[in-house]
């Protein structure tokens, strides 16, 4: 048997032609030079340099070439491929010098400019309002007492001197619990702390009583069935209406500012005898205008119930009321929000809107 041949002239493969490869090494650069962003020079390398570009299927083919044939193909593969990775890693190193000196641009930091806030919340005006309330009431000396949302009846009417035919304790007027024979309401107003205060803590009594009521009003611009009252109430001997009148107009100053001209307005209701409803001098025309929306053209401005508290009360709370007398008031709180902050309508107030909220600010 003869041995191997070794004299014939290498076997030609295309891929390794010397023009060939020449080309794809020309196609490379050229698409490297061309690449503008490093998502375009990645994709240019799988194109020209991956494991599917023409030099890496041309290195494949070094196998098929007879043994004396294929150092100079597998040199001249290598030299080229060699150029395209310069070429990709020189590129590379210009496109992420790009990219660093427009970061460096972009997300610069000026540490000398006032950082961004979160927007400060707001408490609710009404909340703040009845704080401030209370707050005149504690510096003038008195107590801040508090009582349940669910009342008993007797507490709510009964022990208020509210016959049991009073229109008040109708269901037109009142929310009832059920069952119906419980004797349970939703407090129709914060004057039942006053029997609860007066059989807790004895006389004399100074308390303030800040707090939620419900009635069966539709909401308007004037109503709204769940509202809240600053009830006030004091027993001690030789109290008059002259100190139930300086007590309103300290208070009212401390809302409404210095100046307030008040009266008491004869009125009635069955926990107090003389009973009256304070007014002040409207603080926007001062009378003078009879087109006055504050007012209504009366020149007044009505605030809330008042008056000496009745007997019956001091009676069914243990009280001897030819020993001690006192005086009731209870103002709404909404309405002297409205009053304070220029509010039209009594819907802003409950709404939930942050806007609403967030002209009131802060108060200290």
């Amino acid at each position: 048997m003869s041995g191997p041949n070794t004299n014939y002239d290498p076997v030609e493969v295309a891929a390794l032609a010397p023009e060939a490869v020449e080309q794809a090494v020309t196609d490379a650069l050229t698409a490297v030079a061309a690449a503008t962003t490093l998502e375009e020079l990645k994709s240019a390398r799988l194109a020209h340099a991956g494991e599917r570009s023409p030099l890496a299927l041309a290195n494949r083919e070094i196998g098929a070439l007879p043994p004396s044939a294929r150092a100079e193909a597998g040199k001249r593969v290598g030299q080229a491929r060699g150029r395209v990775n310069q070429a990709l890693a020189a590129r590379q190193a210009e496109l992420e010098a790009e990219r660093d000196e427009r970061i460096l641009v972009e997300e610069a930091l000026d540490l000398t400019a006032v950082p961004g806030r979160r927007p400060l919340g707001r408490r609710h005006v009404l909340t703040v309002t009845a704080e401030r309330m209370a707050d005149v009431m504690v510096g003038m000396g008195w107590e801040i007492a508090e009582g349940p949302g669910v009342e008993a009846e007797w507490f709510n009417f009964d022990a208020l001197n509210f016959d049991k035919d009073h229109p008040a304790r109708q269901m037109q007027d009142t929310f009832f619990v059920e069952p119906a024979d419980a004797g349970l309401v939703l407090r129709t107003h914060t004057s039942p702390v006053q029997a609860r205060s007066l059989l807790e803590r004895g006389v004399p009594l100074y308390v303030a009583v800040p707090g939620k009521t419900f009635r069966t009003d539709e909401l308007d611009a004037t109503h709204t069935p769940v509202f809240h009252q600053m009830e006030g109430l004091a027993i001690d001997e030789g109290l008059t209406m002259a100190h139930l009148k300086g007590t309103l107009d300290r208070l009212a100053e401390g809302m409404f500012g210095p100046g307030i001209t008040s009266r008491l307005r004869p009125s009635f209701f069955p926990f107090t005898e003389p009973s009256a409803e304070m007014d002040f001098r409207c603080f926007v025309c001062q009378g003078q205008d009879p087109g006055c929306r504050t007012c209504g053209g009366t020149g007044w401005i009505e605030w809330g119930g008042c008056g000496m508290v009745h007997h019956n009360v001091l009676r069914a709370c243990g009280v001897d009321p030819e020993r001690y007398q006192g005086f009731a008031f209870g103002m709404g709180v909404e309405r002297t929000a409205m009053f304070r902050h220029g509010v039209s309508d009594m819907r802003e107030l409950i709404e939930g809107d942050v806007r609403f909220n967030a002209q009131f600010g802060m108060e200290i």
